[in-house]
């Protein structure tokens, strides 16, 4: 990356942590992904449950494979392979009441607001109320300069993209365009606007200088 994205990035992010603040809740920013995973598993105590939710950016780190590896850590996870339906949706009930969530945003506005769209809610559930602490993961690229436009990102792109990764028979998936279809395996159910927190820094917003995740 060049010095000015580099430099554009940092100012950007700093921004945008003291609207956080504003808001009760805490902000940080590290310019890598590999930085930022050392600093994330750093947060996770001993003895901690950890709730997984379905970030790409996690996974392009790497992070759930070293949480895994913590000791005494036991992480909730109902992405791993072999599940039932049943089994997975028992897990994510689990993840209401987990020490730690970790998860990304669809979208950050530079005033500080959180913009996320889910099928089932559980992420979106879990964000507002559960997890004693909530870490998102944020690459720059989700930045929008107000609210129309982050709604205006997350159902435009960031949805196309994902009923992509899941393989979905969503008309999105063959013309990469929102039709605002009804169809029953719809990933675009449950929008959530976060505002602010009554609890104070329970909610940390972890931004990283590169583009990450969708």
């Amino acid at each position: 990356m060049d010095e000015n994205q580099v430099d554009w990035n940092e100012k950007v992010a700093n921004k945008i942590i003291k609207n956080l603040e504003k808001r009760r809740m805490e902000g940080s920013y590290t310019p890598t992904a590999a930085r930022a995973k050392d600093e994330i598993i750093s947060m996770i105590p001993r003895g901690a449950t950890v709730f997984r939710c379905g970030s790409m950016t996690a996974t392009a780190m790497g992070l759930w494979e070293a949480i895994a590896e913590l000791p005494e850590v036991r992480l909730i996870d109902p992405y791993q392979s072999g599940l039932k339906p049943e089994e997975g949706l028992k897990l994510r009930r689990q993840g209401l009441t987990a020490d730690l969530m970790i998860a990304s945003s669809n979208a950050i506005t530079l005033d500080g607001r959180l913009v996320n769209l889910d099928g089932m809610g559980n992420r979106v559930a879990s964000m507002a109320f559960g997890p004693k602490k909530v870490i998102l993961l944020v690459g720059m690229n989700k930045v929008a300069p107000d609210l129309d436009s982050a709604i205006a990102r997350v159902k435009h792109y960031a949805a196309p993209v994902n009923n992509i990764r899941y393989g979905l028979k969503n008309p999105c998936v063959e013309t990469g365009l929102c039709s605002d279809c009804k169809t029953p395996q719809r990933l675009c159910n449950m929008w959530s606007i976060i505002e602010g927190h009554m609890i104070e820094n329970r909610i940390h917003v972890k931004l990283i200088g590169e583009s990450l995740g969708y």
